[in-house]
């Protein structure tokens, strides 16, 4: 059995969420993205039903997440984001001394 009527909160906690309809949306993507963007969410509906959600990025997400392919491979676990933070790119190490890959260069063009 449910709680009594008189143990339920008085006022709502959620906050306030807009919905618009797949129509408005396409008309006014740019205006509804910007809600989003600034911390709103957004219900989208199609014929009184939800459909999809309009939502703020999460905290820590990462900038080099821009590319919505990645960024679903990361969702999806398949991938995961670069640990370093700075925007640096990794230090450079060599792969080999020089007269390593020479002698290998040059052994590849004999054999052909």
């Amino acid at each position: 059995m449910g709680a009594p009527v008189d143990q339920v909160a008085t006022r709502s906690y959620l906050l306030y969420v807009r919905s618009v309809g797949v129509k408005v949306l396409k008309n006014k993507l740019s205006e509804y993205v910007r809600l989003a963007a600034s911390g709103e969410t957004v219900l989208v509906t199609d014929r009184d039903r939800v459909v999809a959600e309009l939502v703020p990025p999460r905290e820590g997400r990462s900038s080099e997440l821009a590319d919505a392919f990645l960024a679903e491979a990361v969702r999806q676990g398949w991938l995961t984001p670069p640990s370093l933070r700075d925007g640096q790119p990794p230090p450079c190490l060599p792969v080999a001394p020089l007269a390593e890959l020479l002698s290998e260069l040059t052994a590849d063009r004999d054999e052909r």
